[in-house]
């Protein structure tokens, strides 16, 4: 039995290998990324825990590997993270008023990112914001401050970054 693979797919899966991913970033700048995304995330769990809310939920942590990794894309702007993540909650929340079923939470997220395209705020991770929101029983409004209060401190950290020797960061505000 031969273990050579017929040529379309073997030129097929020679064109995936030899693939172009960028470059690895130099170290310096995978060391303040980590640190910025580390120091910006445990900000939001002191600040979880002296409000008594919770602002450290998943899609925060993704929010801030774009501002961190990313922070010239334009999904890591501060319009699409913070306005992106308000809309988010406000609709993850708006359904959540119907129901807070897992059908209820997946219409959330398809809406959200409508709601995003909309506004000119597309931000992927805020579309599991608003799959959190419509599950969210208590304190709806409380939910959608903190989301933007979250936010906005990622976007924060962002800032420091770039001060720090980071990145630019932003590329532009609104």
């Amino acid at each position: 039995m031969s273990s050579a693979l017929p040529a379309p797919v073997s030129t097929a899966w020679s064109s995936i290998r030899a693939g172009h991913a960028p470059a690895r970033p130099p170290i310096a700048t995978i060391i303040v990324a980590t640190l910025a995304s580390t120091g910006a995330l445990t900000a939001l769990v002191l600040l979880g825990l002296l409000s008594g809310h919770l602002l450290l939920i998943p899609p925060m942590a993704a929010s801030m590997a774009l501002v961190a990794g990313a922070p010239t894309l334009p999904l890591s702007q501060p319009r699409h993270v913070i306005g992106g993540q308000v809309i988010s909650a406000v609709v993850g929340v708006l359904v959540g008023l119907a129901s807070h079923s897992l059908w209820a939470a997946a219409l959330a997220g398809g809406l959200a990112l409508g709601a995003m395209l909309v506004t000119r705020t597309s931000h992927s991770p805020a579309a599991a914001t608003a799959v959190i929101g419509a599950m969210t029983v208590d304190e709806p409004l409380s939910f959608i401050v903190c989301a933007g209060a979250a936010a906005a401190v990622l976007v924060l950290a962002g800032v420091l970054r770039a001060r720090t020797g980071g990145a630019a960061y932003p590329a532009y505000w609104w």
